[in-house]
Parts: C-alpha cells; sequence; structure tokens
C-alpha cells in the first residue's frame, strides 16, 4: 500500500449519511470521534476492560479506513460514514460520557493489528444480541468482563491470538498517498516503486498486466508499458501516466486484493523501507530485511552496470548472494556473500547517496546512470567524497548543512509497536 507508517489522524471526516446519498460531511478531532461512537455503540456502565476493549476497536476500526484510504480511493471526499451499515455510529451533537471520555484520551493513539502485518486491524464488531458477526461481540464482550478478562483478553478472544497492540503511534494531518504531481516516464524516487509494487501485485490477479522487475524506484519503458496495460484494462486514458485517477484506482485495487479492510486481511508487510541493521543476513533467510535489502541493491545496480539487477522478494537465494558478494568486491570488502553489519551500512551509504540524487535531481541522475556513476564510497575516504558530491550537484542548497547518520528520521516520529 502506497502509504506511510499508519498514523492517528488529528481530525476525520464523517459523511452523515450512506456513502452514495447525499449527505452533510462533518470534521471533527479524531479523539472527539472516537468519544461519540464509544458513547453511541456502548453503555458507560459497562466493566472498564468491556469499555477499553471496544474503544480500541472502534480506533482501529476507524485507523483501518484512513490508512487504505478506503472511500477516497473511490472517489469520495470523507473517510468514513456515520452509519453501522459501513461504519460506525456516529451521532452529531450527541452527548459525552465522562468515564468514556477519559478512556479515549488514554489510549486514542493506541490501536490494534495483526502480528507481522502493518494496517490497523479492520476491528468489526456487533452488539452480539440482535446482530451477530465474525468480529467483537459487544454484549459479550461485557459478560467476558464481568467474568474477570481483561480487555486485551477480550480482545483475544474474538480477534484470535495473533494481534499486538501499537501504542503512542504518531498523530498528524491526513496525507493523501498520491503525490499530488502525475509521474512519468524518467521520474523517480519512492512513489515510482510504490506504484511499481502495487503493480505487481495487482497483476497476480490480471495477469495480462507486464511484472515490472526490479522494482527500481526509476520510470523506465517497461514501467510505462505496464501501466498502459493497467489503464487500458481498467478504461483509463492509456497515456502511460500515473496521475491521479490511475494511482487511487491501483490504491482501491491494491487494497480489494489483499482484503486490507476486511478481518481477513492478507495483510500489509511493507509501508515504507526500515534501514537499519536489525542483524547478520545470508542465503537461506526470509524476510522485510532481506526485502529491503534487494530493494537497496537494486536501485544502486541502476547506476553502476557491474551490480546486477535483482528481484525484490524477499527471499535471500543465489542471485541475491552474487549481488553481495559483487557489492563487496566492488568496494573492498571480504566478498563472501554475507551481510554483517559493515555490508549492511557500506550499502545503506551509498543506496542513501544514490536515492537522494534520484529524488533531488532527475536529469542528472539520468545522465549519470548512463555511465555507470561512481556512487560507491570507498574506504576510511568516503566522508570526504560524500561532501565533494554533494558540492558537484547541480542546484543549489542541496546539502542540509548537517551530517546525516544512518537510521535517522527526517521530521518524523516513530512508533511502539508492543506484542500483548
Amino acid at each position: 500500500m502506497p502509504i506511510i507508517i499508519p498514523y492517528v489522524p488529528r481530525t476525520i471526516t464523517v459523511h452523515l449519511g450512506l456513502p452514495e446519498q447525499w449527505a452533510e460531511n462533518v470534521t471533527v478531532s479524531f479523539p472527539d470521534y472516537v468519544k461519540n461512537v464509544a458513547s453511541s455503540e456502548i453503555y458507560p456502565t459497562w466493566e472498564p476492560a468491556a469499555i477499553r476493549a471496544n474503544v480500541l476497536a472502534i480506533i482501529s476500526f476507524a485507523l483501518n479506513r484512513v490508512y487504505t484510504e478506503f472511500y477516497p480511493s473511490r472517489g469520495y471526499d470523507f473517510q468514513i460514514t456515520s452509519t453501522t451499515q459501513y461504519d460506525q455510529k456516529f451521532i452529531r451533537g450527541r452527548n459525552i460520557f465522562e468515564n468514556i471520555s477519559q478512556v479515549v484520551d488514554e489510549i486514542f493513539n493506541d490501536y490494534i493489528r495483526r502480528q507481522g502485518y502493518i494496517e490497523p486491524l479492520a476491528a468489526k464488531f456487533c452488539n452480539g444480541t440482535t446482530s451477530t458477526c465474525n468480529g467483537l461481540s459487544q454484549w459479550g464482550s461485557q459478560e467476558l468482563a464481568q467474568e474477570g478478562q481483561n480487555s486485551i483478553e477480550i480482545l483475544r478472544h474474538y480477534y484470535g491470538d495473533n494481534i499486538e497492540l501499537v501504542v503512542d503511534a504518531p498523530i498528524q494531518d491526513i496525507t493523501n498517498s498520491y503525490p499530488g504531481t502525475p509521474m512519468r516516464m524518467g521520474a523517480v524516487g519512492q512513489n515510482v516503486a510504490m506504484f511499481q509494487s502495487m503493480l505487481n501485485r495487482i497483476s497476480q490477479n490480471y495477469p495480462a498486466i507486464p511484472k515490472i522487475s526490479p522494482v527500481s524506484g526509476v520510470f523506465e519503458e517497461d514501467t510505462r508499458d505496464a501501466v498502459r496495460t493497467f489503464q487500458r484494462i481498467f478504461n483509463l486514458d492509456p497515456d502511460g501516466v500515473v496521475g491521479k485517477a490511475t494511482w487511487y484506482k491501483m490504491v482501491y485495487l491494491y487494497g480489494g486484493i489483499l482484503q486490507l479492510a476486511e478481518l481477513v486481511s492478507q495483510g500489509q508487510r511493507f509501508v515504507t523501507v526500515q534501514f537499519q541493521f536489525s542483524g547478520p543476513l545470508e542465503e537461506g533467510d526470509s524476510g522485510p530485511e532481506v526485502g529491503i535489502l534487494q530493494y537497496m541493491l537494486a536501485l544502486l545496480a541502476q547506476f553502476d552496470s557491474s551490480l546486477s539487477p535483482i528481484t525484490v522478494d524477499g527471499e535471500f537465494g543465489p542471485s541475491t548472494t552474487r549481488a553481495v558478494r559483487t557489492y563487496q568486491q566492488l568496494v573492498g570488502l571480504t566478498p563472501d556473500g554475507n551481510v554483517d553489519e559493515t555490508t549492511w551500512n557500506s550499502i545503506y551509504s551509498n543506496f542513501a547517496l544514490a536515492d537522494y540524487f534520484l529524488r533531488r535531481d532527475t536529469v542528472r541522475a539520468q545522465s549519470l546512470r548512463e555511465n555507470a556513476v561512481p556512487v560507491m564510497l570507498q574506504g576510511d575516504a568516503a566522508p570526504e567524497l560524500e561532501a565533494e558530491r554533494w558540492d558537484d550537484t547541480p542546484r543549489m542548497s542541496q546539502y542540509p548543512g548537517r551530517p546525516l547518520n544512518l537510521g535517522q528520521m527526517d521530521g518524523q516520529h516513530g512508533q511502539r509497536g508492543v506484542k500483548v
């Protein structure tokens, strides 16, 4: 999904009716929205554990709607509706119960997710008496609380043992995933990599769409051809340009294929790339860390022809071993094909330079690519070479004026994932 790390929006826009019907939209703070829904859905006299469990379900469901851009990807200008036929009950102007308000103030930026997944759980629920569902039973949660179960035990009872709680998630204004300007041949960067990844996953269900390999973040002819095919299949203008309509059609289909807005979601495992070294990697390993390694190597291969392009599939196979060994030989490290902290940090340092070129100066990056730019940092001379290369870039004020270190983030707040 082309979305940043899940966050809690400062505000949320609620459509006061069915999605397709005309109704007023109201924008309220996210905590006030949760308080309203909770006061409309449950009773303030319930056990604290039941109230807490229900509030977490309400938060997670709403955040899933925001995260998946469930309604914006369908062309609507709101994040959620006020009707239980589609979402959760919201009553404009209703009274808020004090004890529910206090609980929401404590946990409004906590949410549930499945272990190993990124998206907030689409934590569906029903009252458990006049209506039943596969999610949480509201009256059932009260009965479990009366039996002495805490909120986490209640949530596990209904959603399974493989859930975890994310606490203190970052809070920010709602950010649309669409980057704001159309992307076409010559575009580079993470947004390109995002829609390339979406197209590759969509192509599993629509095999007429050609695979893009590697997912490099570079918009070249193979990417244009895949975009055009996608556009033809879904009756969009086949201009090979990823504008807003094409982007959100991809978001809509990607979310639908992975069932990200369903309780039985297949799960979104990547949202943004985390580049910190997490442990040694070698042939036979698999998982997100391998995918990140492959992504970095694939981008570097766009700059130096001696590095063979590899598929970003999360599997450390022979081709990944060869790519690592080739890289190690190129920068003077022991060419054993294994990734220790020294190799990882070296790859990341060169990846960061290459990525910066691509993000900030497309024309220069493309011309350098054709001549296999020497972006690889060699040995102890790396800091001096890095400074010289910043000076050599053609645009003013690119260098931020301070050293940039591994793992440093720019204006983002992290989140803590705590297993429960």
